[in-house]
């Protein structure tokens, strides 16, 4: 992915985040593991297992010690962990912040 289109979704993300009725990033980032499971037991239809996956893939990658742009190469070597970093945030808090949405219309609270 192109730098710029990292940044334009980053950028999105951002928008989206702070746009007035839309879940915080608190809200957000808690909904993650409720999210994961969602996708994996097929209850939420907005996401699929591949994105899932391909997320799952760029947090290996960025805590793996093989790079295919090694570190070593200084600001080269680090700025492809950013950009899979801030494509990773990006998907992540958009999709959260879908599954909030849709979990607040679609999932019904059991009375305490």
């Amino acid at each position: 992915m192109a730098k710029a289109a990292r940044a334009a979704q980053a950028w999105r993300a951002y928008r989206d985040v702070t746009r007035p009725g839309s879940p915080g990033i608190g809200a957000r980032l808690r909904a993650v593991p409720r999210l994961v499971g969602a996708v994996l037991n097929g209850t939420y239809p907005g996401m699929g297992r591949g994105k899932l996956a391909l997320m799952g893939l760029g947090v290996l990658y960025m805590i793996s010690p093989i790079d295919v742009i090694p570190e070593f190469l200084l600001l080269v070597g680090v700025a492809d962990d950013f950009g899979v970093f801030l494509w990773l945030m990006g998907s992540l808090l958009g999709e959260s912040g879908r599954y909030v949405d849709w979990e607040r219309t679609h999932v019904r609270v059991l009375p305490s």
